[in-house]
């Protein structure tokens, strides 16, 4: 048990907000290391789209055991975006001064936790970069994905112009006054282009943004939310975008 003397300092409130669906095996580590690590102001949003794997009983396990942990069950299978925009409301009306996007299947090292919430002094979005200083830190991919990855992430900046070395990451770190900039109402992608355009509205409401290095490792248990639909819907949101009014 870390002591709490030795715990990072938060910024403020903050909550963890992570999507599940069928993260049974990973979701109650998970939350038991995020909670361990940080300070009581630090607290954990599930989001479960009905997983069949029992996922939301893990969680509610924890919520009748610790306020610090919450679960919003939702009916169906309804996407990372509308997951995140749930969150976000939910942070909003309950007060949080910051918000992160983190997902369930440890990609997201929650040991970057300390340096995404520290950067927060210095920025209104901090996100996790994969591939800052032209480096890839990135484990466990085969070579396609991260192929595809890296070239999601120039075609993005080339036709959209966002100075953000690492579009698609999931994550991130915004501030309540961000989101209260942002139309979250207009948003209503997925996936990787739901990661895309919450940037590029941040980077277009002149928000200041901040990124931090990572490194990402593939889930090593259960299997990847990756779609064919998800790719399709990133190569053309990035043309709606730029043509906005």
């Amino acid at each position: 048990m870390i002591k709490e003397r030795n715990k990072p300092e938060v910024p403020g409130r903050v909550l963890v907000i992570i999507p599940t669906y069928n993260e049974v095996e990973n979701i109650g580590r998970l939350t038991g290391e995020i909670l361990e690590q940080f300070p009581e102001e630090l607290q954990i949003l599930v989001i479960d789209d009905s997983s069949p794997d029992g996922t939301a009983e893990v969680v509610r396990k924890w919520t009748e055991k610790n306020p610090r942990v919450h679960l919003i069950c939702r009916s169906r299978k309804s996407g990372l975006g509308t997951a995140y925009l749930t969150g976000f409301s939910f942070g909003l009306q309950h007060g949080y001064d910051y918000m992160v996007e983190m997902d369930a299947d440890y990609s997201h090292d929650p040991a970057s936790l300390p340096q995404l919430l520290a950067t927060t002094c210095e920025a209104d979005l901090v996100i996790g970069s994969r591939y800052m200083n032209n480096s890839v830190n990135v484990i466990n991919w085969p070579l396609s994905r991260l192929i595809l990855s890296k070239a999601a992430s120039l075609y993005t900046r080339i036709i959209t112009g966002m100075p953000v070395s690492d579009p698609t990451s999931g994550y991130k770190c915004f501030s309540r006054s961000a989101l209260q900039r942002i139309d979250l109402d207009a948003v209503h992608s997925q996936g990787y282009s739901f990661q895309i355009e919450m940037n590029y509205r941040a980077w277009k409401a002149g928000l200041r943004i901040a990124e931090i290095p990572i490194v990402f490792t593939d889930r090593t248990v259960g299997q990847s939310k990756m779609s064919r639909q998800n790719i399709l819907e990133a190569i053309w949101i990035v043309w709606r975008l730029k043509f906005a009014k």
